[in-house]
């Protein structure tokens, strides 16, 4: 895939997000929001005024032809974005001409490597109910193959939809709808008009769209997002902070499921900490990226049938606590060299078969169970999870693509030990709502032993997710981990650390195995190449 970060040697290590937007007086929503914002998000904001509003939306004034293209061309010749958002776009000559500008730039960005996402939140009814167009049946077709997202409320996607939307099922066939219209991925809010869906919650609608270059995990699937409704008047830009804040999040390489897991994170605790700063609608507060984990929505697929907004009560299970640390988590194939580790000292290890058909796979598992219990240590079975109920295995680790096909109910009635893969922010918190035993985060490095779905996700998101999970359990950082990245690992606070081909492409894989545990307990020095 295209890198999506346009950053030169030399210069500023913030990516570059454009907001193009118009300017509200006021400084709480529009271009003003979305400056505070991508700044917040340690990003290098740019802007293109398209309209200056009013306090109240009394008046809105577009900007001529000219002075659009100008300042799109001056930014293009100097600071190429990472990410851009759309926001206020005054009239029909205006979508139409930077639709024309915009589908000529990515083509030549992307035939030089670079791929743009692009989130156009519609800015056609505010918050307060006012409209910011000059015209309320405003067409963004011409933006059809070229958007990344479209971020509208409930009454936009209804104005887009050109019918009412009376019930959970009329907005997601809505959204689907244009999902399908504009080749995009939806995020329809409910935030502020909730009634539709939900009183008690903030829920949005997440269309995912395959969009050629942009990675996105569980594409061309739906899901709804709950978070807890902060009541208060103060939510002056809600829609143009949350669009920008995922234009920012994208533009540092998260996949876009993530980046509006975290937008929408950002806007809960904006909310919580809002503060008035005159006699209208007060602003949201600007409070960082987020890390409290209570601010992240709960997930909820999105069921076969269309007739039911999310329900909250999902089941909740319980599987064995491990509060010994796992240290240094060993994944093999063979048994030879599960025994061999255990021999030198392996407490916690899996055994990962790929092969479902091999002739020999339940005695395998038999015999690493087996050897689990003759060294009093915890013996991981991969995938196989009805096999390592049969036998009493100490645990189970599922990838997220094996949920869907486990029974959770039955594993958590049996008491095993639950580990779930994740590759981003959107799996862990899909993870953390089964309530495992451990979370992997991966691949952290470059692999060879498997098929990933998602690109490295390296040191610094490997930051990111501990910040938010330290503490709520245990988390467990895989993939391309040797004794040459083993000391920036663990100073990114990480609990423990699985390995593979550290030890199984080793020449004496017992001794590599001690000297990386060693290194680890030793906490070697952080910088190690």
């Amino acid at each position: 895939m295209a890198e999506v970060n346009n950053r030169q040697p030399g210069l500023d290590n913030r990516p570059r997000v454009w907001t193009i937007a118009g300017s509200d007086s006021s400084g709480g929503t529009g271009i003003q929001a979305d400056l505070a914002t991508l700044s917040d998000l340690e990003c290098h904001a740019c802007c293109v005024i398209t309209a200056q509003s009013s306090v109240t939306v009394a008046a809105v004034e577009a900007v001529s032809a000219t002075m659009l293209i100008v300042q799109l061309d001056t930014l293009a010749a100097d600071l190429k974005p990472a990410a851009i958002k759309i926001g206020l776009l005054a009239d029909q000559a205006q979508i139409n001409l930077l639709a024309t500008w915009l589908a000529s730039a990515l083509a030549q960005w992307k035939s030089a490597g670079v791929v743009v996402p692009v989130i156009l939140d519609p800015g056609m009814v505010a918050t307060c109910g006012d409209t910011l167009t000059k015209g309320s049946t405003l067409d963004f077709s011409p933006f059809k193959a070229l958007l990344t997202l479209i971020t509208p409320n409930v009454s936009e996607l209804a104005i887009l939809a050109g019918r009412q939307l009376l019930t959970a099922t009329d907005s997601v066939q809505a959204a689907i709808g244009l999902s399908h219209a504009l080749a995009t991925s939806v995020l329809a809010k409910g935030g502020d008009r909730g009634p539709v869906w939900q009183h008690d919650k903030a829920v949005d609608l997440l269309v995912c769209h395959q969009v050629d270059g942009i990675s996105s995990l569980h594409q061309n699937q739906s899901f709804w997002l709950s978070s807890t409704r902060v009541d208060s008047g103060n939510n002056h830009g809600t829609g143009c902070i949350l669009s920008s804040a995922i234009a920012a999040v994208m533009a540092q390489s998260f996949v876009l499921n993530d980046a509006v897991v975290v937008a929408k994170a950002y806007v809960s605790q904006g909310l919580l900490h809002r503060y008035q700063s005159g006699n209208g609608v007060g602003c949201l507060a600007h409070c960082g990226w987020p890390n409290d984990l209570a601010s992240y929505p709960i997930i909820e697929q999105l069921a076969a049938s269309l007739n039911a907004p999310p329900t909250n009560d999902k089941q909740v299970y319980t599987f064995k606590k491990i509060a010994e640390p796992l240290g240094v988590y060993p994944v093999v194939a063979e048994i030879d060299l599960l025994q061999q580790l255990l021999r030198a000292g392996a407490s916690t290890i899996q055994l990962r078969v790929k092969d479902g058909n091999d002739p020999l796979l339940e005695q395998k598992i038999v015999q690493a169970i087996g050897l689990g219990r003759d060294y009093s240590a915890k013996v991981f079975i991969n995938d196989h999870w009805q096999l390592a109920i049969k036998h009493q295995a100490y645990g189970v680790h599922l990838g997220q693509e094996d949920l869907v096909e486990s029974n959770l109910q039955l594993l958590s009635e049996v008491n095993v030990a639950l580990g779930l893969s994740s590759h981003s922010y959107f799996e862990i918190l899909l993870a953390k709502q089964h309530n495992p035993s451990y979370i992997a985060f991966g691949h952290i490095f470059p692999t060879t032993t498997k098929q990933m779905p998602s690109a490295p996700q390296g040191l610094n998101k490997l930051a990111r997710y501990v910040e938010l999970m330290q503490g709520v359990l245990p988390i467990v950082a895989i993939g391309g981990i040797d004794a040459s990245n083993l000391a920036a690992v663990k100073a990114s606070g990480v609990d423990d650390v699985a390995v593979v081909r550290a030890v199984t492409d080793a020449d004496a894989p017992a001794t590599a195995y001690q000297t990386l545990v060693a290194e680890w307990v030793l906490g070697a020095s952080y910088g190690a190449d």
